[in-house]
């Protein structure tokens, strides 16, 4: 494990992105009014953890459970599919295509949203793309399309088709000149943090976020300031394989991180969102990368406690776990993880 002390909180400046860049929203209010008309929401439960409490040497571990959010799997239920549906109530979603890169979650989202609003999906995947996650997305109607070795190569390709053939672009990611719909992406993630908050007894003390481009962590982290200050400790999460906000964060602007493939390949991510990027410099305490080996270790403690995932979707608990001795955790922590995704299929 590779730790990074945030010097952008610790000194309180502001990262140099410019003003174009927003910072994530905090309308968690917006958000919940929307989602909760859709037939399949629901609250996903809050589980306390008391046997991973104690082999992470904290005085109690809980976890918000996002693998059955909305029947699709995963947190990223939230995202673009809240984007389709604020498209469609202003009379923008019906007909329209709209395309995305994607590692499989995120294009769950927008196939799902594009077919329950009248509209299609075309999803660029990366070669290292599970098959499955492949016919997952045809199952719901969405056009696959493969290109390109990483996902980078694919949300290039995505860009390109939206402008060839007239598509919509809707990235869970951004970048200057493209920030609206991947800020408007990450207000539909508020929803899990916003339940979180009711559903936990006290605020916690340290809240493990993971990370890809850093859509999840950066909403989070934005309504976990907004709720309880500056008092939980917020710790973000990467593969070592690619450390795209904790290399920004170092060099003071937005890199491309260099790696090999991660088996976390939900957050096998080598470029930053920037309007996460933004929001995580000013929020984030911790950065902190994980090697393979951990990231396996953290799906098999929670496989081990009856709480089935991936590496990317336990890398939270994999980082409690990994760095139980570094990060200032004890006998009188509370700590907050997000089980971000269902096991593979």
């Amino acid at each position: 494990m590779d730790i990074l002390i945030n010097p952008y909180r610790a000194a309180h400046n502001d990262f140099p992105l410019g003003d174009e860049i927003p910072f994530p929203s905090t309308d968690a209010a917006a958000a919940q009014t929307l989602v909760a008309r859709c037939p399949k929401a629901a609250p996903t439960p809050l589980r306390a953890a008391p046997d991973l409490a104690a082999r992470a040497g904290v005085g109690s571990l809980w976890i918000k459970d996002e693998r059955e959010r909305m029947g699709l799997g995963s947190f990223k239920a939230l995202g673009a599919a809240y984007v389709i549906a604020c498209d469609h109530q202003q009379g923008l979603a019906a007909g329209r295509t709209y395309v995305t890169a994607s590692a499989g979650n995120h294009g769950m989202s927008v196939a799902a949203g594009a077919a329950a609003f009248g509209a299609d999906a075309v999803i660029y995947i990366a070669q290292t793309v599970p098959e499955a996650f492949a016919q997952r997305l045809r199952a719901l109607g969405a056009t696959v399309r493969r290109q390109g070795a990483i996902y980078e190569d694919s949300m290039a390709a995505a860009a390109q088709a939206a402008v060839d053939e007239g598509f919509d672009l809707l990235s869970d990611s951004s970048w200057p000149g493209y920030t609206a719909r991947p800020h408007r992406l990450m207000e539909g993630y508020l929803v899990l943090m916003a339940e979180a908050i009711d559903q936990l007894p006290a605020a916690p003390s340290h809240i493990f976020l993971q990370a890809g481009v850093g859509g999840l962590a950066g909403a989070c982290a934005a309504l976990a300031r907004q709720a309880w200050g500056d008092a939980p400790k917020i710790i973000v999460t990467e593969p070592q394989a690619a450390p795209a906000l904790m290399e920004s964060v170092k060099a003071g602007q937005a890199v491309t991180a260099v790696g090999p493939v991660s088996a976390m390949g939900r957050l096998d991510c080598k470029e930053p969102s920037l309007v996460a990027l933004r929001g995580l410099a000013r929020d984030a305490d911790v950065f902190v990368t994980l090697s393979e080996a951990e990231g396996d270790a953290g799906a098999q403690a929670a496989l081990d406690n009856g709480l089935a995932s991936t590496p990317s979707g336990a890398a939270g608990l994999a980082a409690l776990l990994a760095g139980r001795g570094q990060l200032g955790l004890g006998a009188t922590s509370s700590v907050l993880c997000i089980l971000s995704e269902g096991p593979e299929t």
